[in-house]
């Protein structure tokens, strides 16, 4: 087996060198047109050589196909806390909580400097006095009065309180109107009391007011708004009452202080009386 080896190629080299030109002795060619054919032959296989070192890297490939999704992970470990946010707005008030449980007694305080104190606890008690009086009128006016432009201000008696409306009415809506408000219409029944209505309605700049004396009841019988009767004092002026064109049966009063009976329906201003003790 050996030798049928060695003998391929010895048998390819003779053909090779037949193939050769040949020369002659004079180192011419034997023909003019002869050509030359190389023939390749492989030799034996040689021993494997050495590992080369590691090529450049290839240019990367097409991206591709997603793959399927895959199973889900393991939960992490919770994280550490995060910076604080900023404020929010502040909230609804809530509701007052209960009142707490006394307080210990402090200490006694230091003694005070002796004085003589009578004048001034006798200053101290008027002036509450008068406080308490002007709180008593405030809220009467705020209950009696719908607006502060309604009435010209405020008079009083020593036991009454009499309050001038500026607002125009019939005569039984005035004694409603004063009614609601816990009194009635003016019922001037002694001199006092006829001048300091006079004096308002003066010091008001009117002429006349509706006051609380009618004779609804029975013609020409007058009496006061509250029943009761007319029988130790009136301010009638000379010729009043008279019953005008028989449809007189309320009274005004005028600037002067006198009295006139005039007819109930039209409208003007009037006069409320309100006892001191309930106001």
């Amino acid at each position: 087996m050996r030798g049928e080896k060695l003998l391929l190629p010895m048998i390819l080299m003779s053909a090779i060198m037949s193939l050769l030109p040949i020369q002659t002795s004079y180192g011419q060619h034997l023909t003019d047109e002869s050509c030359t054919v190389q023939i390749l032959v492989p030799g034996l296989k040689g021993e494997p050589g050495e590992k080369g070192q590691k090529g450049a890297a290839g240019r990367p490939g097409r991206v591709g196909p997603p793959g399927e999704i895959g199973l889900p992970g393991i939960k992490g470990q919770k994280g550490i806390m995060g910076r604080y946010g900023k404020v929010g707005p502040n909230g609804m008030k809530g509701i007052k909580g209960d009142v707490g449980e006394p307080g210990p007694r402090g200490p006694d305080g230091e003694p005070g400097v002796p004085c003589e104190c009578t004048p001034m606890r006798k200053m101290i008690g008027e002036m509450d006095i008068l406080v308490a009086q002007l709180s008593s009128e405030l809220k009467f006016i705020k209950n009696a009065l719908p607006s502060p432009a309604a009435v010209a201000g405020i008079k009083e008696t020593d036991s009454k309180v009499y309050l001038l409306v500026k607002e125009e009415k019939r005569y039984s809506d005035a004694e409603v109107y004063c009614q609601t408000r816990g009194g009635h219409l003016a019922m001037p029944k002694d001199e006092g009391a006829n001048t300091a209505i006079a004096g308002y309605i003066t010091d008001a700049g009117l002429n006349r007011v509706y006051i609380g004396i009618h004779d609804l009841d029975r013609e020409g019988v007058f009496t006061y708004v509250d029943h009761s009767p007319m029988t130790t004092f009136s301010k009638w002026r000379k010729g009043e009452p008279n019953n005008a064109y028989d449809d007189e049966d309320c009274a005004e009063m005028v600037a002067s202080g006198e009295w006139i009976d005039v007819a109930c329906n039209p409208t003007m201003y009037f006069v409320c009386e309100f006892d001191k003790d309930s106001v």
